[in-house]
């Protein structure tokens, strides 16, 4: 009886135990602009989206949330800072730039609101991956390479894991980026989450020692 109790009791531990750790999973945002928040896309075709299904598959029991908004700049990204450490992330990719260079910000602004975020994530002891992005050949040699400096330069400064740039894997293979030449496709985000996942998977912990890490 004592066993057959104890099997009992087990059961419903393991049953009981499924939404709570659900629950507790740690908090992984997605910090962008439209890139981030699937422009143009159909629910769960974002790169944060595909990105969840990677992180489950392998193992890595995190909660994506995608805080991505087109049109973002990095000066809204400053402005959303307050919103985005109330959601307590342990780990954000912070992925704006685009819409500044599209608009022909200078670099040192775009630098300096890019610094004031990655320093408020440092300050609230928060893991960091910063992914860069370059823009279309018409904008200038000039401007294109002061632009892409501020993402090198920022990376070092912070000593943040850092993909230069986003869509390294997709710029070449047919069918990733939207028509407007912009933000990517479904099959696109696919492949922005594939790039991602070398590098982020390092500032992450498997299975459930995020759980004991939680409760000390």
């Amino acid at each position: 009886m004592d066993v057959h109790r104890a099997l009992i009791v087990s059961f419903w531990c393991l049953i009981l135990a499924g939404p709570l750790q659900a629950a507790d999973r740690p908090v992984l945002a997605c910090y962008g602009d439209s890139i981030t928040a699937g422009y143009g896309l159909q629910a769960g075709q974002s790169f944060p989206d595909a990105l969840q299904r990677d992180l489950d598959s392998r193992g890595y029991h995190y909660k994506v949330l995608n805080q991505g908004t087109s049109g973002a700049t990095t000066k809204d990204a400053v402005a959303g800072l307050h919103g985005l450490l109330l959601l307590h992330p342990q780990v954000v990719i912070v992925e704006f730039g685009g819409n500044d260079g599209l608009r022909g910000v200078p670099p040192e602004q775009t630098r300096h609101n890019l610094d004031e975020v990655l320093t408020a994530l440092e300050n609230a002891h928060i893991k960091i991956l910063l992914a860069g992005i370059t823009l279309p050949p018409n904008y200038g040699a000039e401007y294109i390479h002061s632009f892409e400096q501020v993402f090198r330069d920022l990376a070092a400064r912070h000593h943040t894991t850092f993909v230069p740039m986003i869509y390294k894997d997709l710029v070449h293979v047919p069918g990733t980026i939207q028509p407007d030449g912009i933000p990517p496709t479904a099959k696109g985000s696919e492949i922005i989450a594939k790039t991602l996942l070398p590098v982020l998977t390092p500032l992450l912990q498997k299975g459930n020692q995020h759980l004991a890490r939680a409760t000390r």
